[in-house]
């Protein structure tokens, strides 16, 4: 099974960009992020049309979830239940495979603006009830795989400037130690996991040539539980997409289980 995650900033301007991708490389699942659209505008058409299901959790200009998948999706889920937001970050569905049941969990986490604003409390209580929620998921479902753009960078290797962006979000304690406590549920890394000491990332800034200097981050994680982590077989970022013409910032993430 080949998964993949990638915030495509944007599914109105780079539909042609996942249409393209999903073609070349033929993930069996694909969870997009920062769609940007309400649900009525997401093209489930073209997608049926490249022989995939689809799920969206969205709204207009801001957000956005999807789950792209070869499998069909059963159980679904919009939001963390009890915690009320406006804002589309999280979509959830199971699918049978070879592997047994697995529950599919595709979220956007806040990025937090600064440590110092309101969006860094809301990003900080969004991880507290999503961490909530997914304990008693895991307890329903053993065989679990969260991804997305988590907007947190969890070691100093997946940050190009540690000391220059130290106390900042993405890298603060406390949103580090928030990502701890998701994994400490019985989870883990799966790019981490294989590539211990790899210096890769999955978002660069568009400003200042980031991209071309390699001025990154590896914010976009796919997190697998235990009863997965020892099938995982490869856990690559393809840059390929970074390169495009207009291309989101981020780049895919992807496993193979």
């Amino acid at each position: 099974m080949k998964l993949a995650t990638w915030n495509v900033n944007s599914l109105n301007v780079r539909l042609s960009q996942v249409e393209d991708w999903i073609k070349k490389i033929n993930p069996d699942l694909l969870l997009l992020q920062e769609t940007k659209q309400e649900n009525v505008k997401f093209p489930h058409e073209s997608l049926d049309a490249l022989g995939y299901k689809s799920i969206h959790n969205g709204q207009k200009t801001y957000n956005g979830v999807a789950i792209i998948s070869k499998y069909e999706l059963l159980d679904t889920q919009n939001n963390i239940p009890g915690f009320e937001d406006e804002q589309k970050r999280l979509i959830a569905a199971t699918i049978n495979t070879n592997l047994g049941k697995i529950r599919i969990v595709c979220i956007y986490v806040p990025n937090g603006q600064t440590v110092d604003s309101d969006k860094y409390l809301y990003k900080l209580n969004w991880l507290k009830h999503f961490t909530l929620w997914l304990k008693n998921e895991m307890v329903i479902y053993p065989n679990i795989i969260i991804a997305g753009d988590f907007n947190i960078a969890p070691q100093d290797i997946d940050c190009h400037d540690p000391e220059g962006w130290k106390n900042n979000v993405l890298v603060s304690p406390k949103e580090r130690e928030a990502f701890r406590k998701i994994i400490d549920l019985g989870l883990s890394d799966s790019f981490r996991t294989l590539n211990p000491s790899e210096i890769n990332y999955s978002w660069w800034d568009y400003r200042m040539a980031g991209f071309r200097r390699n001025l990154g981050m590896r914010i976009d994680h796919i997190l697998v539980d235990k009863n997965l982590t020892d099938k995982i077989k490869i856990s690559t970022i393809d840059k390929g997409p970074r390169n495009s013409e207009r291309p989101s910032d981020h780049a895919p993430v992807m496993v193979e289980i």
